[in-house]
């Protein structure tokens, strides 16, 4: 495969691989405990953190909930099928309105979006995918509620 000369590289060495793979695990891994783990002080895994976040390697920081402490026992994944020419910032300006959704795709094959969501039971859920279907430029759904989770 050809690399792509309009996609910059990416020049990470062993030490910042081992960084992102730690702080992937908890990014609120404090920076001398982290650097006890490969060998830096607290400053120099500071410094190559904020070098990662410069360069757009790292994009931000963010929490991982636990969906049924917070109420929320039904999870499914919803296929959007648009309208034609439908454009996904349309798509994205019409899912941002619904708190249920954590996490949206376009993708390929048939469908125009992936749509993954929360809810506290089915009939929350019936709700939303209601309320998801009548959004202009949405043509269809298909659900999969997920039963138990495997990986993740």
């Amino acid at each position: 495969m050809v690399p792509d000369p309009s996609i910059p590289s990416v020049d990470l060495d062993d030490i910042d691989r081992a960084l992102l793979e730690i702080m992937g695990r908890d990014s609120r891994t404090p920076y001398a405990q982290a650097g006890g783990e490969i060998n830096l002080s607290a400053s120099a895994v500071k410094r190559r953190i904020d070098r990662l976040v410069t360069r757009g390697i790292i994009r931000g920081f963010t929490l991982v909930l636990d969906p049924g402490l917070l109420g929320w026992a039904t999870e499914a994944f919803v296929e959007i099928y648009c309208r034609e020419r439908t454009p996904p910032e349309e798509i994205l300006s019409s899912l941002r309105q619904f708190p249920e959704v954590i996490a949206a795709w376009t993708v390929t094959g048939d469908p125009d979006a992936l749509v993954h969501l929360h809810t506290q039971d089915i009939q929350a859920l019936e709700a939303v995918i209601e309320r998801i279907r009548r959004e202009p430029g949405v043509q269809r759904s298909r659900s999969s509620v997920a039963l138990s989770r495997l990986i993740g």
